[in-house]
């Protein structure tokens, strides 16, 4: 996996996209279909319908990338299974277990959501 920080927030889409997207039509799917704005630095994930490939779409500061896998044995877990509504939110370490096509992951709450300052409350005494 690339580099970025644990509290980077990772989006996936709930619904089947087609594969063919690329970087103007998959944010135009951020923007449309997930009430979200590519450049606010999140990653999107994106699985196509037969479950064998996926996208990961994210804003790096100086442009979009695009990071794709095609799984040679397997499937990737089917977001659009999952009960709710909106799109569903992961940790990167649940985005990495995803990307190495574990079955497990959006099932259950892997891990802990990310660490924010301003939820900690400190009492100086």
């Amino acid at each position: 996996m690339i580099g970025l920080p644990r509290a980077v927030r990772v989006w996936v889409h709930r619904d089947p996209v087609d594969m063919r997207k690329s970087f103007d039509t998959l944010a135009a799917v951020v923007r449309a279909g997930m009430g979200a704005e590519v450049l606010d630095g999140g990653m999107f994930v994106f699985v196509g319908r037969r479950r064998r490939s996926a996208k990961v779409l994210y804003w790096d500061g100086t442009g979009h990338v695009v990071l794709a896998k095609r799984l040679s044995k397997g499937r990737f877990v089917a977001p659009w299974q999952r009960a709710g509504e909106g799109p569903l939110q992961w940790t990167m370490s649940e985005l990495a277990l995803f990307l190495e096509g574990s079955e497990i992951v959006g099932r259950v709450a892997l891990s802990p959501p990310p660490w924010r300052a301003e939820e900690r409350q400190i009492v100086f005494r």
